[in-house]
C-alpha cells in the first residue's frame, strides 16, 4: 500500500515538473496535494493503530491458597485479568471438593493474561516468587498438601528458560534447596465463581484467612533481604 502510494506520488512530482501545459500542472498539483494528505492521514492512523495494539499473553502460577494469589498480579500495571482455578492433575473439570481432598493432582493456581508491551514475564516471575515460600514441599504457609504445592506452569519455551533461570536465581538468594516445580501448562479448570476476586468479595473474611495462616509474617521472613 504504501510503495504504491509512493510510486504514484513520485510519478505525478516528475511530471507536475516537467510538463509546461500551465493547466495540467495546475490539476497535476491538486492532486499531488491531496496525495500527500492521505498519505500522511495513513501513516498516522497505522502509527496510532499499532500503539493501541495490546499484545495478550497467558502467565500461571501455584502458590498455595489462589484467594491469595490474585491480589499481588491485579496490582501490576499490564495485568488485564486473574483467574482462580485448578491444574496439574488428570481429573477433568475437578470441583474444589475434588481438588481439596488432594488426590486428583491439581494444584490450586491463578491465569493470569496480561498485555505484554506493558509487563513482561520476568516481572510476573518475581512478583510470583515474593508472594510464595519456595523453601517447602506440597505446602505453602498453612494450607498443607499436594494441592497447595508451588509451581509455574509455563506457556512455551521462553517463558520455561526464564523460569528455570529464575529458579535458579532464587536458589542463590535463599542459599536453600527450592522445591517449587516447573512444568508446562495442561488444561487450566477455573474455580468455582465464589472463589474469583473472593479478597474483593470477602475482604474481612480474606484478612482474617490470610494473617492466621501466617502468609504476610512468613513472607517478611523470607524475603526480608
Amino acid at each position: 500500500m504504501f510503495l504504491f502510494l509512493f510510486s504514484v506520488s513520485l510519478f505525478c512530482f516528475i511530471l507536475l515538473f516537467f510538463r509546461t501545459d500551465r493547466q495540467l500542472r495546475i490539476l497535476l498539483g491538486k492532486f499531488y496535494k491531496g496525495l500527500f494528505i492521505i498519505i500522511f492521514a495513513f501513516l498516522i492512523i497505522t502509527h496510532f493503530a499499532e500503539a493501541d495494539t495490546i499484545k495478550i499473553e497467558k502467565a500461571t502460577f501455584a502458590g498455595g491458597c489462589f484467594w491469595c494469589m490474585e491480589s499481588p498480579f491485579d496490582e501490576i500495571k499490564g495485568v488485564l485479568s486473574t483467574t482462580s482455578g485448578y491444574t496439574g492433575g488428570n481429573l477433568k473439570n475437578p470441583t474444589y471438593k475434588q481438588v481439596s481432598k488432594g488426590n486428583t493432582g491439581h494444584a490450586e493456581a491463578v491465569e493470569i493474561e496480561y498485555d505484554s508491551k506493558l509487563v513482561n514475564y520476568s516481572q510476573l516471575l518475581t512478583v510470583f516468587w515474593h508472594n510464595i515460600d519456595p523453601t517447602v514441599q506440597n505446602r505453602q504457609f498453612c494450607d498443607v498438601g499436594n494441592q497447595y504445592r508451588s509451581a509455574i506452569f509455563y506457556h512455551n519455551d521462553a517463558q520455561k528458560k526464564l523460569a528455570e533461570e529464575s529458579k535458579e536465581k532464587v536458589a542463590k538468594q535463599l542459599n536453600k534447596p527450592i522445591f517449587t516445580e516447573i512444568k508446562t501448562i495442561s488444561s487450566f479448570y477455573p474455580a468455582e465463581d465464589y472463589h474469583q476476586d473472593y479478597y474483593k468479595k470477602n475482604p474481612l473474611l480474606y484478612k482474617y484467612y490470610r494473617y492466621r495462616c501466617g502468609r504476610d509474617q512468613r513472607l517478611k521472613e523470607i524475603w526480608r533481604g
